[in-house]
Formats: structure tokens, sequence, C-alpha cells
């Protein structure tokens, strides 16, 4: 794989159309400003992601062919099924608080989409101004509906929209994100195809990658779980998780993620002692995912319902950002070590988890020096592709940042995790005190809850 020089990266989509013989073909070539070094393409196949792969461009430039052999070192040898859609109505959930410009942008991409019939629930929680109520009515479509939620947090917005709606499937999306125009029509279409189907995620892909922080994040959150189906069930651990169910991540996060109402809302919904907005700052859709599975539903990953994140752009948000994430695991392993049946299953995965853990801590305490030696040793196939393809063309067709990338990750990012790992539980617990004297929701990891009520 051929070292990418550090620099602004530019995002988009690459339509791959298969060929009988050969390795496909491409519109033709790619052309964006000259300030790129390089492109990072999200490969379909008939409207079907298969996998992402980044291009070198000169001087803005990428050719047809270099374009068509990235595309085929990603889209394997049998064409993607065509996922199923449905006109089903469907809810759109987005929670937020203080950012009308991001509401605005992420409303204009929910409603360009191709679903007939999509209701969408902007929750206000604790608004400091009218700046978003004024993006809905300026926004002046029917669809879209305001709701003021007097109490903070991600939690509550989402319980609320959850209460609110009067569809049978709700999806969830982030006020930062920008989703697919087949996004809402594929998660009605998985719901309907499976009736057994308690909630769904999908990849969650970085929608621009100009300043070093947005590409380290890109690298540090992890955030794309690949481009393969997948359904997740307790009696059917996947092989490659020796810590399932407790497997933060491999289900998706909360900025793409649909749940089917009633079974959700008899689990009483978000733990509201969790997320943004509380003190513990995540862990609530890690939390509700593997509650999910804990209590025998089952999980599906859809990569045909993708949407598009704005990383954070600056050092002090992406700081911020992966605080508060190491803060919502440890609280969410906090929840765990108080439910008796969560933790007698947890103990037993214990080494496996550690393992995990210096994976994680590894990454977000990468240097310069480290990436550099890793970008000597042979490199991966890409996420969803069969194999390598031969060919001199230089493409890189799994992201492995630059060294100048990964120096804008936050020093101390990995001692900053432990330290949030530690200090996570005695939050939750706080959190958890003042959100039931709240009158809040608080439901158990295990057991019965306290149904979440219809409004």
């Amino acid at each position: 794989m051929p070292d990418r020089a550090g620099g602004p990266v530019w995002v988009g989509e690459l339509a791959h159309h298969r060929a009988v013989h050969g390795t496909g073909r491409v519109a033709g070539d790619l052309v964006v400003p000259p300030r790129f070094g390089s492109a990072r393409l999200l490969v379909t196949d008939g409207g079907v992601p298969v996998g992402q792969a980044d291009v070198p461009l000169h001087e803005g430039r990428a050719r047809a062919a270099d374009l068509a052999r990235a595309a085929a070192a990603v889209a394997g040898r049998e064409p993607p099924g065509e996922p199923a859609v449905s006109a089903e109505p469907l809810t759109v959930v987005v929670a937020t608080r203080g950012r009308p410009d991001s509401v605005r942008r992420c409303l204009a991409a929910v409603l360009a989409g191709d679903h007939p019939d999509v209701t969408v629930l902007v929750v206000d929680n604790d608004p400091p101004d009218e700046r978003t109520r004024e993006v809905v009515r300026d926004c002046a479509d029917p669809r879209v509906r305001y709701v003021r939620e007097p109490r903070r947090g991600v939690s509550v917005g989402r319980n609320r929209g959850l209460a609110e709606a009067r569809t049978a499937v709700v999806a969830f999306t982030d006020d930062d994100t920008e989703p697919d125009p087949r996004w809402a029509s594929r998660i009605a279409g998985s719901f309907a195809e499976d009736p057994g189907l308690t909630a769904l995620s999908g990849p969650v892909l970085a929608a621009r990658l100009e300043t070093p922080e947005e590409r380290a994040a890109d690298v540090a959150l992890a955030w794309n779980k690949g481009f393969l189906p997948r359904r997740f069930r307790l009696d059917d651990p996947p092989a490659d998780s020796p810590v399932f169910p407790f497997s933060p991540g491999l289900f998706g996060i909360g900025a793409n993620l649909a749940v089917r109402a009633e079974p959700v809302r008899a689990l009483g919904g978000f733990d509201e002692a969790l997320g943004p907005g509380r003190p513990t700052r995540g862990g609530e859709d890690i939390e509700l995912l593997v509650r999910i599975v804990l209590d025998g539903g089952t999980l599906a990953y859809l990569p045909s319902a993708w949407v598009w994140h704005h990383h954070r752009p600056s050092p002090g948000e992406l700081r911020e950002q992966m605080g508060g994430y190491a803060l919502g695991l440890g609280a969410f392993l906090g929840k765990v070590a108080l439910d008796p049946r969560a933790r007698r299953l947890a103990v037993r995965r214990f080494p496996a988890a550690l393992g995990r853990l210096r994976d994680i801590v590894r990454r977000e305490s990468s240097t310069p020096a480290t990436v550099a030696r890793a970008r000597q040793e042979p490199a991966p196939t890409a996420v969803g592709a069969p194999g390598p393809t031969p060919g001199p063309a230089p493409i890189a067709t799994e992201e492995r940042p630059a060294p100048q990338d990964v120096a804008a990750l936050p020093g101390g990012a990995g001692a900053r995790k432990l330290r949030g790992l530690v200090s996570g539980p005695v939050l939750y617990l706080q959190a958890r005190r003042q959100v039931q004297a709240e009158g809040g929701t608080t439901p158990p990891l295990t057991g019965p809850a306290r149904p979440l009520r219809r409004r």
C-alpha cells in the first residue's frame, strides 16, 4: 500500500457497474479541487455499498481506469443482493440542542429521501433559544414536527420521540448526519421482511476528511462496521466476538439506529442516566442494544442503510468527544457490574475483554512513529472484499492513517480512556439517582422494566 501523504481527503461515492468480462466500469475521471491529495470513495454496486477505497489524486484528478481498479478491489465476485424496501410509515427522531445549522442540514437530507411516508420529529432538549424551532418553521414541510422537551439529554430526547411516534418502526439519527436518500425505505424494508427483527443499525461514514482532526477521528472512532449484512442473537453468538454480547461498537451506534417501537417501549426505552447531556456523556446506544440482545431480541446490521457523519473538525471538539465516549463506556460497564445476571455473563468474558480494551487503547494512543512502522506491514484487504486484486494501480483499499493524521489525536487519549473507565461507574450511579428523582427512566439491564408510555 502506498504511503498517503497527510492532507485533505475528498469524500464521495463511486458507482461501480459490473461488466460481464473484466473489472467493471465507472462513469469517467474524478475531478475535484486540487487541494485534495486523495479521495475516500464509497463503492456501490447497483446502489448497494460494497466497500471503501482510497484513491490518490494528481492535481485533483483520478483516471477512470484507476477508479475502476479501485472499485474492482472491493466489489467482490458476486453482485450484492437487492435490499428490501418498503413504503410502510416510518418515524425519524432527531434529538438536538443548540445546533440549528446541523438540524437544517440533517432535515434536508432526510426529506430528500425516497420514502413516501416519513414523519420527522425534531426533539429540542432544554433549548437555549428558539433557533431550532425557527429551522422547523422555515422548513415549512408538514412531514416535520417540532417537539420541545424541557429535560436535557439525548436519551431523554430519543425517549420523547419514541413515546410520540405513531408508527411501528422508529429510526434515530443525530443532527450532525446526512442519511443516504435510500436510508429510510431500506430500514422500513428490513423490518417488513423480518417480523422478528427488534432493532438494526448501519454504517456511519465520514462526510468530510479535510482537517487532521476529522481524519484522526475517523480512525479512532472506527464507526464503520463493514459492508456485510449481519444478524445478532444471544442464542447464536458470532464467532468473531469473544465478549459478545458485551461488544461496544459491534452492533453500531445511535447515529444510525432503528427499532420496532413496541418491544423497545416495553423494555423501557433508552436509559436516561446515559448519553450526552448527562455526566456519563455516552453509552446510551450500547446499553440499549445489549439489553435487547439479553432480552432475546434480534439485531441486524444493514450496510445498505448508511448515513454520512460530520466529524468534529477541531482539536478541542475531538478531545471532548473522545473523553465522552470513554466515560460512557465506563458507565455502561458499571451498569453491567450492577446487574447480577449480566455480571455473571460478563465475568466469563473478562480475559477477552481485557485484550479488546488493550487494542482500543493502543489505537487511540498511536503516535506517528508507530503508524509509520505499521505502514511497512502487508496491506490488509478492503472491508467486505474477498481478497487482494492483482494490478499495479497505487490504490489503498483500507484506510491506514498518515502519521500527520494520527498526530492530530488528542494527547493522552489512551490514558483518558482508562480514566473514563474508572470514573464512569461512579458517574452512572450519580446520574441514575438524579434521573430517578426527576421521574425519568433508568431500566434494568435484565429483568422486568417499567414500560415507556406512549403520549
